[in-house]
């Protein structure tokens, strides 16, 4: 394989997980400040409190540096995971729309469900209908559907080997 061959697959996971990651914390940003009133410090040590347990909360920006870390190694992590599945299923980038926003679902049901509780979280959030809807809509769109677009055209475009 040729560096050129390895370089536009590595390009296309960085840029589809870094755009799916931004969406995804500005959201949480956002909404949290609109529906909770909280800060995006707050957020990110919230990300970083699966790791580090309530003490991230004590920690102040070295917390949220730690969250956010592991906020985009979650992200990349995940467009990781469907840019290899979709070397073995094309359909995931023939048909990006339908496959991205069943795997943003699935994105969501993983963490909240398994990578939550197995956490210093240790059980999964109770969530508002709002909140519950939010989550929903950015794992769909801003997460799976973001990742299996940006894919399927950057390697389309870029002709990277499958």
């Amino acid at each position: 394989m040729t560096s050129a061959q390895i370089d536009r697959p590595l390009r296309a996971i960085l840029t589809a997980g870094l755009i799916a990651g931004t969406f995804d914390i500005t959201d949480a940003f956002i909404f949290s400040y609109l529906y909770r009133g909280v800060s995006p410090v707050r957020v990110l040590q919230s990300v970083a409190f699966g790791a580090l347990g309530p003490n991230s909360f004590n920690l102040g920006l070295r917390s949220a540096a730690l969250g956010l870390c592991v906020h985009f190694f979650i992200a990349l992590t995940a467009t990781t995971v469907y840019y290899l599945a979709s070397r073995k299923l094309p359909m995931l980038l023939e048909r990006p729309i339908l496959c991205g926003a069943a795997f943003g679902l699935a994105v969501y049901v993983f963490m909240y469900y398994l990578v939550m509780p197995l956490s210093k979280i240790a059980r999964t959030p109770t969530v508002s209908t709002v909140s519950l809807i939010n989550q929903l809509s950015i794992h769909i769109l801003g997460v799976g559907i973001t990742i299996a677009f940006i894919l399927s055209r950057f390697i389309r475009q870029r002709g990277a080997q499958r």
